[in-house]
């Protein structure tokens, strides 16, 4: 008897973990499928796991890579990503998501004078349209849709500039509730618009508060940074 138990508490354990790699598997070839094209960039994400019973889970490694025209650096990175998944409704074509929790992610941000890769980011998410493309569909040919219910983005840091002449700006917390709800869900594309719209915002308020301290308290080490940060390399004499 005892040995049909553990035989038993065996395979259970076998399925539960084979389930949790299963979803895992699903989110990680789901976001390196849909990513690049959602922002024409380098998407990749190395790893996840999600719990088939309580939908809870972690994401590890997302890294976003900059859009044509900027450098070879990455975007932006996330480390660890804790997700909440109403068990399940990754299977249907309504995926509901109580809650996304990042904490401390870095992002890189490049600007040319009106123009930033953020924004080149941003612009190639909303011209992605999610509907037509069949990675974002069901198999009965509809839209994937997701609603998410709690979004919170803690301790993020932009880094103004590449290289060492980057300076680091603590970016201020990003809150977001119900993305989704009244619409019936939303598509991809809509999601991580919202998302990085409101990374967007955050990084240029930051920047802002930055510069006015820089410019008011900071020191001259600071405002030297600043200077080489936007000024032009003077070219090499003959």
């Amino acid at each position: 008897m005892k040995k049909i138990l553990l035989i038993g508490a065996v395979a259970v354990i076998v399925i539960y973990v084979g389930l949790m790699f299963f979803l895992g598997s699903i989110v990680k070839s789901g976001v390196n499928t849909v990513g690049p094209k959602l922002t024409k960039t380098k998407v990749e994400l190395a790893g996840a796991t999600i719990s088939p019973l309580t939908g809870s889970g972690t994401l590890t490694g997302l890294v976003v890579g900059n859009p044509k025209g900027w450098s070879d650096s990455d975007a932006f990175r996330l480390g660890k990503v804790h997700i909440a998944v109403a068990p399940f409704s990754i299977f249907g074509d309504h995926i509901v998501i109580n809650e996304i929790i990042i904490d401390g992610p870095e992002f890189l941000y490049e600007t040319k004078i009106v123009a930033s890769n953020i924004k080149d980011l941003l612009k190639n998410i909303q011209e992605f349209s999610g509907g037509s493309d069949p990675n974002a569909q069901t198999k009965s040919g509809k839209p994937i849709k997701f609603v998410v219910k709690k979004f919170r983005l803690t301790n993020g840091v932009a880094r103004l500039g590449v290289g060492a002449a980057a300076l680091p700006v603590p970016l201020p917390p990003i809150s977001m509730d119900d993305l989704g709800v009244k619409e019936g869900g939303i598509t991809p594309d809509q999601l991580a618009g919202a998302v990085m719209q409101n990374v967007l915002s955050g990084i240029v308020a930051g920047t802002g508060e930055a510069l006015k301290k820089v410019g008011s308290t900071s020191g001259a080490a600071a405002a030297e940074g600043l200077k080489n940060l936007f000024s032009k390399p003077k070219p090499p004499k003959p």
